[in-house]
């Protein structure tokens, strides 16, 4: 049976007397087909249920739909019989020829098998009306000028209203069968069966941490927070290449990169240049000292050591965007843009204070932008289904503790950081704390604090303050400070001991 739609001429469609409508994409035939597939089978609107009143282009049409759904959700039947009762003052429907309109709308109505196909019709008709409305807002906007809005800020809104309008066009969104649910989640729990039962997510290549977290979830938004001097740049860093490097080995071997633990990693650097940023990561794969490679202090070996680790970095699925004050719609653009030109599975975010709103902001309420922050970071994990890593700073309460390790009512703007991430882990080092407060020479005090010094010297933690999948608890690394590498930590002995 053709799916094409049905010659509707005897009806007449409503002319509103305005000649923009005949320039913008609309098919009124489809949408009195669906209309009359409704009224006659109810079921016809299950079948749509992606579709809104505003996706219709004819107004009259739109006061229909609503009106039978509103029937159809009261548990009534919506018919042209009983749709006349509530469009019986309806000048749009007078103009047409009344409830005998209604009755035309049955009498030509397709059939209910095609009514999600003929919904798909008028769904993706409005996508390309509200195209052709933001390229023109985007005309006006660039032909007028405004002094407190940059032509920058302009692009970002432009891109903001295409993502916006990109969510919106997702008409396979809704209730999942649970079928489908169950046979995603033992794929899910297949891939971690041929990975021995490690993982199910990106890993971190740090074996503490995977085995709490179970490796970085796809559509989470993981949140790395800690004070200035831990490291928390470092660690991200660290996992971020870890994941590239085992993406790209994986595909060296011709094994499958998704389900080695790798990852191609977006990093947004906020802070850091990404000439510093690659310096560091060099710094950690050659083992030079960071403060060598910025003064040029190398000796021979080095330096071939430097280049080895400069080829197999360049190797590497590891993109850098460090525009500085980037809005969250620039990031969700971007981090769409390299899902479609390279490939994602992984975006860090480096660091969230520094992330603007979209929009203009005067930075009254800081705790609603950071939300909007939140937010929109959750939004872009599940809509391009990867890990979001966004590192995050802790407030200046932890410093008035004797007990520094953080917990997450000392996130700044604690209340929407917290609720909207999947996991938040602290990164602690007693270490940086304990050097601080160094005791006068030759008293007993400072032979204590050396000799506890020795034993915590090196070593980080990792908290777990929050996970929706699994427990919290605490990974222990080692940390180079010359280098400002995290890893495995090898020698248990050197533990410190737990005064909590």
């Amino acid at each position: 049976m053709s799916t094409q739609a049905p010659e509707a001429s005897h009806l007449t469609p409503v002319d509103s007397g305005e000649p923009d409508y005949v320039s913008l994409p609309h098919n009124l035939e489809v949408e009195q087909a669906l209309l009359g597939a409704i009224l006659v089978n109810n079921e016809a609107a299950n079948r749509v249920s992606f579709l809104a009143q505003e996706h219709f282009f004819d107004p009259l049409h739109q006061r229909i739909f609503e009106t039978a759904l509103k029937l159809i959700e009261r548990g009534q039947l919506a018919l042209p019989a009983t749709l006349k009762t509530y469009l019986d003052d309806d000048e749009g429907l007078r103009e047409v020829g009344g409830p005998k309109y209604l009755a035309r709308l049955a009498a030509s109505a397709t059939s209910v098998l095609h009514a999600e196909e003929y919904g798909r019709a008028i769904y993706d008709l409005a996508m390309r009306r509200a195209l052709i409305q933001i390229g023109e807002e985007t005309v006006d906007q660039a032909s007028h000028a405004d002094t407190e809005l940059s032509a920058t800020d302009q692009i970002e809104n432009t891109e903001k209203a295409l993502f916006t309008l990109a969510e919106s066009g997702q008409t396979d969104q809704g209730f999942i069968p649970f079928a489908r649910s169950i046979n995603m989640a033992i794929e899910g729990i297949e891939a971690a069966y041929q990975r021995d039962g490690q993982l199910t997510g990106v890993a971190t290549g740090m074996a503490q941490l995977d085995e709490l977290l179970g490796g970085l979830h796809k559509s989470d938004l993981l949140i790395l927070a800690g004070r200035p001097g831990m490291g928390k740049s470092s660690l991200a860093t660290n996992v971020g290449f870890n994941a590239a490097r085992k993406y790209i080995k994986a595909i060296q071997e011709g094994t499958d990169a998704a389900a080695s633990g790798g990852a191609v990693v977006g990093f947004f650097s906020l802070e850091m240049s990404a000439d510093q940023l690659a310096t560091r990561m060099l710094s950690e794969q050659a083992n030079i000292p960071s403060e060598k490679l910025r003064r040029g202090l190398l000796n021979a070996d080095q330096f071939r050591d430097l280049a080895r680790a400069a080829a197999e970095l360049e190797e590497v699925p590891f993109y850098i965007d460090d525009t500085p004050a980037l809005s969250i719609s620039a990031i969700m653009s971007r981090a769409r843009r390299l899902k479609r030109q390279h490939g994602l599975s992984l975006v860090v975010v480096d660091y969230l204070q520094l992330v603007r709103p979209s929009g203009r902001s005067n930075n009254d309420n800081r705790v609603q932008e950071i939300s909007e922050i939140t937010q929109g970071l959750k939004a872009l994990a599940k809509t391009l289904d990867v890990p979001v890593l966004a590192l995050s700073q802790l407030s200046r309460a932890v410093e008035q503790r004797e007990d520094k390790r953080p917990l997450l009512s000392d996130l700044r703007e604690s209340g929407s950081i917290e609720q909207d991430a999947d996991v938040v882990m602290f990164v602690y080092r007693e270490e940086y704390y304990h050097e601080r407060r160094e005791p006068e020479h030759g008293t007993p005090e400072h032979q204590t604090w050396q000799e506890k010094g020795e034993r915590i010297r090196g070593i980080a933690e990792v908290i777990i303050g929050k996970q929706r999948h699994g427990p919290t608890g605490i990974a222990r690394l080692h940390f180079n400070r010359e280098t400002t590498k995290f890893g495995d930590l090898v020698d248990s002995a050197r533990l410190p001991e737990q005064t909590f």
